[in-house]
């Protein structure tokens, strides 16, 4: 055989390798882009999923968020016409009071004394002690018997410290009164007409321990219209408690 025949023979044998080895890797450099592709078009299909989830899950907490402060808004907005109704009622009982408290100051002088009493505090004090509750009790038991009644309230101090001062702590003894005849007894708030006075009507002296004491107090009075009938077991009387030092 010559050497063109051996190399022919070599060359046709060695052939289909060659030709299988080309068409694998051809196929490869074709499909992996391919792949590639579908690849990232399958991460992007999923992020897209993904973020119409988030979406869709924050619209969601949006829609709730919107819907309880609605019903928050709804919640206040029908409370404030509640607290609203209130305060207007409020206003119409404080106007017919008011209108019924103008009609009896107007008249005033129609009204007469039933009881009269006088309350004592000690120094600096405007707590009520045992003899001023038994002594603001013996008024309150008048009190059934009383149609179209009044109280009136006057606080008192001695002449010791500024007016000022003064003026305060006898408001304070005269609301303290008060307090107790309302607590007690349901005297309605707008029956009665107080006044702090402080010094300026002493019914004793200043200058001694003895009428300093004296001016330390409250002056209680129920009166009723004398247009009116007149309680039947209710008479004038007068109650003062003993001097204190």
């Amino acid at each position: 055989m010559n050497r063109i025949s051996a190399f022919a023979l070599v060359l046709a044998a060695s052939l289909p390798f060659s030709v299988g080895c080309a068409t694998k890797k051809y196929v490869r450099n074709e499909v992996a882009p391919t792949v590639n592709k579908v690849n990232e078009l399958d991460d992007l299909t999923a992020k897209n999923t993904r973020d119409i989830r988030d979406v869709d899950s924050r619209a969601k907490q949006g829609i709730e968020s919107v819907q309880s402060k609605a019903a928050a808004a709804d919640q206040k907005a029908m409370a404030a016409g509640q607290s609203a109704d209130q305060a207007q009622n409020l206003a119409n009982q404080a106007a017919n009071r008011a209108d019924s408290l103008t009609g009896t100051v107007a008249n005033l002088d129609n009204y007469r004394p039933v009881v009269e009493t006088a309350v004592h505090f000690g120094f600096d004090r405007y707590n009520l002690m045992p003899k001023a509750k038994k002594a603001l009790d013996e008024l309150g038991t008048e009190l059934p018997n009383a149609k179209h009644f009044i109280v009136v309230v006057d606080g008192n101090t001695d002449s010791v410290g500024p007016a000022e001062y003064n003026y305060v702590l006898s408001k304070r003894r005269a609301d303290s009164v008060i307090q107790y005849l309302v607590t007690k007894y349901q005297v309605p708030a707008y029956k009665i007409y107080i006044i702090g006075l402080g010094k300026d009507q002493p019914v004793a002296s200043n200058k001694s321990t003895t009428g300093r004491a004296q001016n330390r107090r409250v002056d209680v009075r129920l009166m009723t219209n004398i247009n009116e009938q007149a309680p039947t077991s209710a008479s004038t009387a007068s109650t003062r408690l003993p001097e204190q030092r």
